[in-house]
C-alpha cells in the first residue's frame, strides 16, 4: 500500500455518517475489558454523527478534523472511510502543552499501513499553522495502541484517574512540546 492509496483530507459535514461508524466500530474493538459492554453496545451511530457533523463544521485556526478516505479500494471499497482524526483547544490542562489531540480511530483493516501516523502529522502541520506548537493526547492507561503515541516521539507527561461509564479508569496523556518532528512525519501530499 501506497501513500496514494489513502488520502487524508479535512472532514466535512456530509462525512459525519462514515465518521461515526468507524468512531462506533473502533470503540467496539479496541475497549472491551476496559469500558463496560453495556455502554459499548448502547452506543449510537446516529448520535455521534450529530456530534461530528458538528466538529467537521468547526473550521478555526487550530482546530478541526480530518478523514483518512480509501480511494484506490485496498483497505475497504473506494471512498470509505477508514480512519477519523480531530484536534483542537486543550480539554484538560496539561502543563507545556497549548493544543489537544482530542480523538484518533481507525477500523481495525486500516491499522498498520501508516495512516495513523499521517493522521498525527497532519493534525500537528495544522496545529502549526495556526502558531500552536505544543500538544498532548489522554488515552485509556490499559489501551493497547497508547504505544503509538510513544513511537511518534509522545513523552508521558501526566496521569490522572476518571470515572467514566460507571468504572474508574486511568487517563495517561502523552505531550510533543515541539510538534514540528510530528508534522515532518509524512501527512502525504494529497491533505487538502
Amino acid at each position: 500500500m501506497t501513500d496514494t492509496t489513502v488520502a487524508i483530507r479535512e472532514a466535512r459535514a456530509t462525512d459525519a455518517a462514515a465518521m461515526a461508524r468507524v468512531h462506533v466500530q473502533s470503540w467496539r474493538s479496541t475497549y472491551p475489558g476496559m469500558i463496560p459492554n453495556p455502554f459499548l453496545v448502547a452506543l449510537s451511530e446516529p448520535a455521534a454523527a450529530q456530534r461530528w457533523a458538528a466538529i467537521a463544521e468547526a473550521r478555526a485556526p487550530g482546530q478541526g478534523a480530518f478523514v483518512a478516505v480509501d480511494v484506490a479500494g485496498a483497505l475497504a471499497p473506494p471512498g470509505t472511510v477508514v480512519g477519523i482524526a480531530s484536534f483542537g483547544t486543550r480539554r484538560v490542562a496539561v502543563e507545556g502543552h497549548t493544543g489537544e489531540f482530542h480523538a484518533l480511530y481507525l477500523l481495525d483493516d486500516a491499522k498498520g499501513y501508516g495512516i495513523g501516523r499521517r493522521l498525527m502529522a497532519a493534525m500537528a502541520d495544522r496545529f502549526l499553522a495556526a502558531g500552536i506548537r505544543s500538544a498532548a493526547v489522554w488515552c485509556l492507561r490499559d489501551n493497547p495502541s497508547r504505544w503509538f503515541y510513544e513511537r511518534l516521539g509522545g513523552l508521558r507527561v501526566a496521569e490522572r484517574p476518571i470515572r467514566f461509564a460507571g468504572s474508574d479508569l486511568v487517563e495517561i496523556a502523552y505531550g510533543w512540546r515541539d510538534l514540528t518532528p510530528l508534522a515532518r512525519l509524512s501527512a502525504g501530499p494529497e491533505v487538502r
